[in-house]
Formats: structure tokens, sequence, C-alpha cells
């Protein structure tokens, strides 16, 4: 088909956004627009359901507050998903009519799966939001997935505060602790905000998780020189193309507050303000990350 997504970037990107009004609360949308104006124009909004069911009736006031175009979709039948059918015939419409850069699917329902692998087949990016109770199939099709649970009602995401540094510490002290990666309050702080904000624990608990530790080890020595040492923003971007990771799932902020927070990885700070990430296991690695 005639593609022209390739040629648009940043702001230029036309997002077609498709929700599950079903299984996505309406206190989202919000958020969900901001963390999507990262990559481009939500300008195709489209909400799918039973419009007079009352377990929609939050949403009904979002819809003109945000220009959501409401899908009306009966039930013909019971034990028949009427409003995910809906949905994919419309994502297939505009695939080939509208022609959006990009899709958005907001449910937390593996049966869109095939949906997703036929959409990016088609050299469309496909971003997801759903609960963590989403199936990991639909989860890893995606190009990124967000967990709704880490974006906070108010349209932005819940971000783990930076620990206070003592009003004592020069800033050479903080440069030299920073280098040493010696300011372990950094690991206690992301915990307490994955805990308040009810995003998935991290310090120790992240350690164990068997899954992250190897996509992010995998990360870093794919991303490594010769000294062992990777840059923050290549080990990031090899984990994102290993999986559609986010640390905000993880309860933390960023790539470096994810590292951290494992306790498996030496990160740095260099002088010109980049930072430097390796495995503790690589005992060849350099003293120092070379610049």
């Amino acid at each position: 088909m005639d593609n022209d997504s390739s040629t648009r970037a940043g702001s230029d990107r036309r997002i077609a956004l498709l929700i599950d009004a079903d299984n996505v609360s309406h206190t989202k949308i919000a958020a969900m627009l901001a963390e999507l104006s990262k990559y481009g124009t939500a300008n195709i909004r489209r909400a799918y359901g039973d419009w007079g069911s009352n377990s929609l009736k939050g949403w009904k006031d979002k819809l003109h507050e945000f220009a959501v175009r409401p899908i009306q979709q009966f039930s013909y039948s019971s034990g028949k998903n009427a409003t995910d059918i809906a949905l994919v015939i419309d994502a297939m419409e505009l695939l080939y009519t509208q022609k959006p850069d990009a899709f958005c699917l907001a449910s937390s329902d593996a049966d869109f799966t095939p949906l997703v692998m036929q959409l990016k087949a088609n050299g469309h990016d496909v971003y997801g939001f759903g609960e963590r109770k989403t199936p990991a199939p639909f989860v890893n099709a995606c190009t990124t997935f967000l967990y709704l649970d880490s974006l906070s009602d108010a349209g932005h995401a819940p971000l783990a505060a930076e620990p206070a540094a003592p009003k004592t510490r020069s800033r050479a002290t903080r440069a030299k602790a920073a280098e040493k990666g010696a300011d372990k309050n950094v690991e206690k702080t992301v915990e307490r905000s994955a805990e308040k904000n009810g995003g998935k624990p991290a310090g120790k608990s992240l350690a164990q998780d068997a899954t992250l530790v190897t996509l992010l080890r995998g990360a870093v020595e794919a991303a490594a020189q010769e000294d062992g040492w990777a840059s923050m923003s290549a080990a990031g971007s090899a984990a994102k193309r290993q999986a559609p990771i986010d640390p905000r799932n993880y309860g933390v902020k960023n790539f470096p507050a994810l590292f951290a927070a494992t306790g498996l990885f030496e990160i740095v700070k260099a002088g010109n303000g980049h930072s430097y990430v390796a495995d503790k296991r690589n005992k060849d690695r350099a003293a120092k990350p070379g610049l």
C-alpha cells in the first residue's frame, strides 16, 4: 500500500486512538492523550462500547471534553464481544482509507494481538495502554505498551522523586558520589515512590524479576563498547528494541533509575553530563568508561 508515514516525524505524525471503553477507565483519557503527544497527534479518537449501558456513564462527559467519537455497538448475542469486532473492522478500514501514521489501542484484551501484528506488518507503530492483567502476547506485540496505573488521572505519569542531596554537600562531593554510584538513596526513593503510586515495586523485587534482568543485561551487552561500558541512552534504546519496555511500569521515571533500582549495574555520570552503565558481573570492565 502507499504509505508515507515514514516521511513524517514528531508532532506531524497522525495517530488513530481506538479505545475499548469496556476495559479502560474514563479517568485515564487525559493521561493517554498526553502520552501520545510525545509521538504525534491523535487526530482520530474513537471509543467503542454500548453507550446505553450504565457501566459507561463516566465516559459520556469525557467524550465531548476530549473530542472522542463514540462508536455504538450493541451485543447481538450473549458470549460474543461485538465491541472487539467493531474496533478491528474500523482499524482495518482506517489502515487503507485514512492511512494514519500510527495506531494506539487502549484495551487489556489479548484478542487484539493479531490486529496489532497486522498493523505492524503494514509498517505502522502500535502503542498500547492497558491494565496489568493484560496478557503478555498483546503487551509484547505492541511497539510500546504502558500500564494505565503508571499514568496519573491528571494527565501525566507519576514520577519517582529525586533524592534530595544534603545542603552541606559541595558540588564536587555530589559529582564524586554520582560517579561512584554512592548515593544509595536512589533505590530507597524509587521503591517508596513505586509503592505509593501503586506501580510495580522496585529494589530487591526488581532484581528478582528474571525477565527484566535478562532484558537489561542483554541491552547493556548489546550497547557496550570494548571497555564494557554502554552509554545509558544506547542501553535504553537497545532495551526498547528487544521489548516494549517502559520504566514507568516499574515505578520509576527513566532508564537510569530502573538500572539503579535493580542493584545489578554500575552507573557513573561523566563530566560531559552523560551517564554510562555496566554489568557488575563483568569483571573485565574498565574502572571508568573510555569517553
